[in-house]
């Protein structure tokens, strides 16, 4: 699907999917990545379930704990 025709819903939602296939690979917990980024455990479930979405400083921040580039997090 092409981002330009994907939904708001749909891009969070596959971020979210994509961020948490990552995290899990890396072997990390919700818990421990929102130590390493300095967000609560609550916003990292909401960005996982595509609920919600992150600043792009985030996207960063996130990508750097997880040790891939912020692309490697919007390639889906």
């Amino acid at each position: 699907m092409s981002i330009l025709k994907a939904s708001e819903v749909e891009i969070k939602k596959q971020f979210g999917e994509r961020m948490r296939e990552i995290r899990l690979k890396r072997g990390l917990s919700q818990e421990k990545l929102s130590f390493e980024i300095g967000m609560d455990l609550t916003s990292v479930n909401e960005i996982e379930k595509g609920r919600r979405s992150p600043k792009l400083v985030t996207i960063y921040k996130i990508a750097s704990a997880l040790k891939v580039s912020s692309s490697d997090l919007l390639l889906f």
